[in-house]
């Protein structure tokens, strides 16, 4: 019943990696995007090449739309003003690690970020089916696991735009974990000729909740990814409660979540995206945040060759771009 409305949904979706008019500056960009709608490993994913560009002596900085946030204007995020609801929760942990700018359209946050911050490498977070911003190496970040679901284009699927489309302006893969759902993509990119990379996401902390009976809460695109984190550390998910992606906590839910911890005799425990949008909320919030254990992970390459053969690739092909004849 929903394909007309994915079939047009499409087309104006692939219409726009086609023939939408992204603004250039002269900085390279690495794009960390998504087949599908929500999840995927974007956020670790950028945080860790920019390590890698800070690794490699650039100067890395970040843009982003900032999900969720109440203010319209492109915005310098600053972790120790600003809140969720100012500048979004992902790029607050962005921010830890390198200059970032939020803004509907990443091209006002590059413009803004460039004439704030002395940058010579752009990574963008999310964005890749915008046509606001032109990109120089675009990542597809997969999750094995979930892959790209019924394969259908929204409403009737996760798809952003029709696989064939995204394919064909996708630069690399990167496959997130283990499982198999990513194989139709993967082969895809294979027979296109795009490089294949992998990762893993790996706990920052691997002792502290090991033993531990668990409450754990989560308001993330795959909440189950979490739980499954916690199991594999071992320790013991006795309940789980599960909120939408980007969640701004109310103060009764957080009084339901105590409530049941305190009378089962549970740890609360949520992600480190979650625990940022606590820590940046209401009194109560905040005082909450300080009773939760927090599962931070990182994600992790399996060699460090590949983080940095794709900085190493999106500066070739900003050089191919800044000294291309003009049209």
């Amino acid at each position: 019943m929903l394909a007309p409305l994915a079939g047009l949904y499409g087309a104006a979706a692939g219409r726009n990696l086609s023939r939408g008019e992204r603004t250039a500056f002269d900085l390279p960009v690495l794009c960390i995007g998504n087949f599908t709608a929500g999840g995927g490993g974007k956020t670790p994913t950028a945080l860790a090449l920019g390590q890698a560009a800070l690794a490699a002596g650039r100067r890395p900085g970040f843009v982003s739309r900032g999900h969720g946030r109440r203010a319209r204007r492109a915005m310098i995020v600053d972790p120790d003003r600003h809140g969720v609801r100012e500048v979004g929760d992902e790029p607050l942990l962005l921010a830890k690690v390198a200059p970032t700018a939020v803004a509907a359209n990443r091209a006002a946050a590059l413009a803004l970020l460039s004439s704030e911050h002395d940058i010579d490498f752009v990574i963008m977070d999310d964005g890749f089916q915008s046509q606001r911003l032109k990109i120089d190496f675009a990542l597809i970040a997969l999750d094995a696991r979930r892959g790209i679901g019924n394969g259908r284009v929204i409403p009737a699927g996760p798809l952003r735009a029709p696989l064939t489309d995204q394919i064909a302006h996708a630069d690399a893969l990167l496959v997130i974990g283990d499982g198999e759902a990513a194989s139709r993509p993967l082969r895809m990119m294979a027979r296109a000729g795009r490089p294949i990379f992998s990762a893993r996401l790996v706990p920052k902390s691997r002792q502290i909740l090991i033993g531990e009976r668990l409450l754990a809460f989560a308001g993330i695109a795959d909440p189950e990814k979490f739980y499954a984190s916690l199991a594999e550390l071992g320790a013991e998910v006795a309940e789980t409660r599960d909120f939408p992606d980007h969640h701004g906590f109310t103060d009764s839910e957080l009084y339901d979540l105590t409530e049941t911890a305190a009378r089962e005799g549970l740890i609360l425990t949520t992600t480190a995206k979650d625990a940022v949008r606590l820590a940046t909320g209401s009194e109560a919030a905040r005082e909450f945040a300080g009773n939760c254990a927090v599962l931070d992970v990182a994600l992790e390459f399996s060699s460090p060759a590949q983080a940095e053969r794709i900085i190493r690739e999106t500066l070739a092909a900003f050089e191919r771009r800044r000294w291309a004849p003009r049209t």
